[in-house]
């Protein structure tokens, strides 16, 4: 029997529907990421967690694939539908896939990218090490602003 064939964006969104439907979101606040095998084994991951495990699909497919690295966008103070934090200045990781004459698609949403990279450990936004006695580091915090722009508020359009 033959049927009509699966257009390419459709193909990957039903990838990235199937990965949604199957893993849970597991906050993990470990460095690194689990293997995609362990993730599907597990059905639980982080974002970076489902991000690899998308890209690592589509790769196996011959589709070029990268991982973005940045912060949840939540510019309307309200709640969001992302899986995770909802919080926005939130990190969090998603796939990038590219589709030749359309370039690279986002498969995640309320995102301010950071860092692009081929591999997670290109794209940490946080990172470092303290050397010293225990009791000398008294903490570290992070703050991420969100804010809308608008182009005036930042010198006007590239070029101007």
């Amino acid at each position: 029997m033959r049927s009509s064939p699966t257009g390419t964006l459709a193909l990957l969104k039903d990838i990235n529907a199937a990965i949604s439907s199957w893993i849970s979101y597991e906050a993990r606040l470990v460095e690194g990421t689990q293997g995609p095998l362990d993730t599907l084994d597990r059905g639980l991951g982080s974002c970076r967690d489902i991000a690899v495990l998308l890209i690592e699909a589509a790769r196996a497919l011959g589709f070029g694939a990268r991982i973005v690295s940045g912060y949840l966008a939540n510019v309307n103070e309200t709640p969001s539908s992302a899986i995770g934090s909802s919080d926005a200045g939130s990190t969090h990781a998603w796939a990038e896939i590219y589709l030749p004459g359309a370039g690279w698609m986002t498969f995640d949403f309320c995102l301010i990218p950071v860092a692009v990279g081929r591999d997670i450990r290109q794209t940490v936004p946080v990172a470092g090490s303290f050397v010293g006695a225990t009791n000398d580091f008294l903490g570290m915090t992070v703050e991420v602003q969100v804010r809308n722009v608008t182009a005036n508020s930042v010198g006007g359009p590239a070029g101007s």
